[in-house]
């Protein structure tokens, strides 16, 4: 696979071109170039401080951006055009826009300037990759974009947003690297948390690990670990990071969750460079625990499980802990048979009756389950358990770092215990607090237990903590990493408020959600407005006032317009509003039900008033052309959370505190724009907040959309 290295602090003139010509190659063809960003002005073990390097499959290695480039276009033929020479000349004069001070790049800009007379592209007619590459120093250079976006040179100016609103996945791309740029800088910030935790021996190397185990989905818990591992790994010591597969339990596990897994961490924007399966060394596993039976260090047991609790919390020792090597050898064999008898056994590690620390009390290693694995089919009838396999694999895979959650501190002796007893490789622990959230399960069993019981639609539910589930309600992942890199690798453990997090996903969102307009269906007030032109008429307006890369919008003008109740009903008679983008209007007359038990609003009469000032106005309300558009049917949902306590305790009965209602619908009119909403797209409606489209519109279906929180408390 080849592979785009780029140092994110460096100037982006330089940067931003080969990203564009690289995520282009993946947009459209077969073929995957891996992009990774590096928190730097400079990539990290660079000897003369190279900000861009592009590595082929073959481990050949080319630096800087022109030769990046021409390398990709060698590579990928069809990034060449009919106009080979002159692309090659616009490939040579890429460098005259890299300089940083504008005096530099003014010639360069002003000869672009004359050249794009009378033309929209830089070459022929379609969209090239002189295009590309030029478009890309320019918006990577922040003068140079700056004088571009104030008109000073026509030619260019017209060039360049053409260039951005025809081609959407140019600026995404774009703010990719640059959301990535600004979430490591969080994780670095005197407002973020603290990564100077003195990590031991990181100068002989790092390599760290996440070990999910298949049987469920990823959750927010799950994400921090990943996150925290992929961070140390990756980006404070340039070092390695694993996935492994903890899969020894083929009862819980399905290769739906593995897969699932493996495409939340590229979600995620985690890219372990190994991958691989605990079940991948049962043999050797199998192997080490011999050797402990033979060497007196582990025991068969065919204690009940409810003894066998019971004599782990008084400390008393097990009647088969004594057991000869021959007979524990001769269990162990016929619970690897998976007999009658032998899965009534299991096998303990020797470690203690009656330490303190009750982890360390004989644990069980090894269980008998005849059940197929998912991987391995039949071949095993026994599989270790976590506590077991985990410090050898890590070992044997050249783990130096296990960071791990808090809940593990009391397994920690156990760790080294199998490190030691078996003579393997020393790993070094550091725990972190996990994230806990008021009014939300992170226990897989019990999400589980939901899922099962239809409490919620799946694992994908937008009142689910899983990662699937938050982005379904509306997280970015841009926010999600800033938010858990925020919280660092503390040890101190705290129920975490969701208002924090959604706040952050707020700042994403707000500048890039096209502003949309929706009525509720429920009473909506029909009213006639005197002033307007007799025929409807349409003019297009920007869908988000200060982002007009996102384009425009129709907007519908007419004599018949739909208002909100609840807002029609705070009017008064001769009172002045303002009708959000149109203008000022006057309430001439409100019509009420004539039924007294009833006070809504049954109709208005406006008359427009365009040369009022909407800056005087108190009331500021949207509204829909009933004519002029077709208006598009919406359902809009909004989500409570799942339980009503902060914080469930151990002995706590989940049931008693599930929440009966959680799911909020009601029915609305919303432009026709909406029609052109696709599934995951996020807009605002004015005024109701923040949506993620979660069914498109079909004709004789309304379009479902999600309500996004945004911090706020209700």
């Amino acid at each position: 696979m080849t592979t785009l290295n780029i140092a994110v602090k460096a100037n982006q003139a330089t940067s931003i071109p080969a990203l564009l010509v690289a995520t282009l190659v993946n947009d459209t063809q077969n073929a995957s170039i891996d992009i990774k960003f590096e928190d730097g002005v400079a990539l990290a073990g660079s000897k003369d401080k190279e900000t861009l390097k592009l590595v082929t499959g073959d481990g050949a290695a080319v630096h800087g951006s022109e030769a990046s480039v021409g390398k990709l276009i060698e590579l990928f033929p069809s990034l060449r055009t009919v106009h080979e020479g002159l692309q090659d000349e616009w490939i040579t004069r890429l460098p005259t826009f890299f300089p940083p001070d504008f005096r530099s790049v003014e010639g360069p800009l002003l000869e672009l300037d004359s050249h794009l007379t009378l033309r929209s592209h830089i070459l022929g007619y379609t969209l090239t990759t002189a295009d590309i590459l030029i478009w890309g120093a320019i918006r990577g250079h922040k003068a140079a974009a700056s004088s571009v976006k104030k008109g000073t040179m026509t030619n260019v100016s017209r060039w360049f947003r053409y260039i951005e609103e025809a081609n959407p996945w140019i600026n995404a791309a774009v703010q990719s690297m640059n959301a990535q740029a600004q979430a490591k800088k969080a994780a670095d910030s005197s407002k973020g948390a603290s990564y100077d935790i003195a990590l031991p021996d990181t100068d002989k190397g790092v390599v760290t690990r996440f070990p999910p185990e298949p049987s469920g989905y990823l959750h927010i818990g799950h994400a921090k670990a990943a996150l925290l591992n992929d961070y140390f790994a990756h980006e404070k010591y340039n070092g390695t990071l694993l996935c492994r597969f903890d899969d020894t339990n083929p009862t819980k596990e399905k290769e739906e969750f593995q897969d699932a897994i493996v495409e939340d961490l590229a979600l995620m924007g985690i890219k372990p460079d190994k991958t691989s399966y605990t079940s991948d060394y049962f043999e050797e596993l199998y192997q080490y625990c011999v050797r402990m039976l033979r060497e007196g260090k582990a025991y068969a047991d065919d204690t009940d499980q409810e003894t066998m609790r019971a004599e782990r919390m008084d400390g008393i020792a097990s009647k088969r802990r004594d057991a000869s090597v021959e007979e524990n050898l001769a269990h162990f064999e016929a619970m690897k048979q998976g007999s009658e008898e032998g899965v009534k056994w299991c096998v303990r590690a020797k470690m203690s009756v009656d330490n303190p620390n009750k982890a360390m009390r004989d644990p069980v290693i090894y269980r008998c389950n005849p059940q197929p694995h998912h991987r391995t089919g039949s071949k095993w009838k026994i599989y270790p358990t976590y506590d077991f396999c985990c410090p050898i694999v890590d070992s044997m895979e050249g783990v130096t770092h296990a960071l791990r959650t808090i809940e593990y501190r009391d397994r920690n002796p156990q760790y080294q215990w199998m490190l030691d007893v078996l003579n393997l490789r020393k790993v070094h622990i550091w725990d972190f607090a996990r994230m806990n959230f008021i009014r939300t399960l992170l226990s897989k069993r019990k999400l589980t237990k939901f899922v099962d019981q239809g409490i919620v639609w799946g694992w994908d539910d937008p009142r689910f903590p899983t990662i699937r589930g938050i982005r379904r309600r509306g997280m970015t992942i841009e926010a999600l990493r800033e938010f858990i890199l925020k919280q660092g690798p503390s040890r101190n453990i705290v129920n975490l408020d969701w208002t924090i997090f959604w706040a952050t996903n707020k700042k994403y969102i707000d500048p890039i959600a096209p502003r949309h307009t929706a009525i509720t269906k429920d009473h909506a007030v029909k009213a006639n407005v005197r002033g307007a032109r007799v025929a409807p008429y349409a003019e297009a307006k920007p869908k988000h006032g200060k982002n007009p890369s996102l384009g425009t919008k129709k907007v519908a003008y007419s004599e018949s317009i739909l208002i909100d109740q609840e807002d029609a009903k705070t009017f008064k008679e001769d009172e002045e509003i303002t009708l959000m983008n149109w203008g000022n209007a006057i309430v001439r007359k409100i019509h009420t039900s004539l039924n007294p038990l009833n006070s809504n609003i049954t109709g208005l009469e406006l008359e427009l008033h365009l040369q009022g000032d909407v800056k005087k106005t108190e009331k500021k309300i949207t509204w829909l052309s009933k004519e002029g558009q077709e208006l598009i049917p919406v359902e809009l949902v909004d989500f409570d959370y799942l339980i009503t306590k902060d914080k469930i305790e151990e002995d706590d009965n989940v049931d008693d505190f599930l929440n009966p209602k959680t799911e909020f619908r009601s029915e609305a009119w919303a432009d026709e724009n909406v029609a052109e909403l696709k599934e995951n797209d996020i807009i605002q409606f004015e005024r109701k907040g923040y949506f993620r489209c979660d069914r498109a519109f079909l004709h004789g279906k309304p379009a479902v959309l999600f309500n996004i929180p945004t911090g706020k408390t209700k």
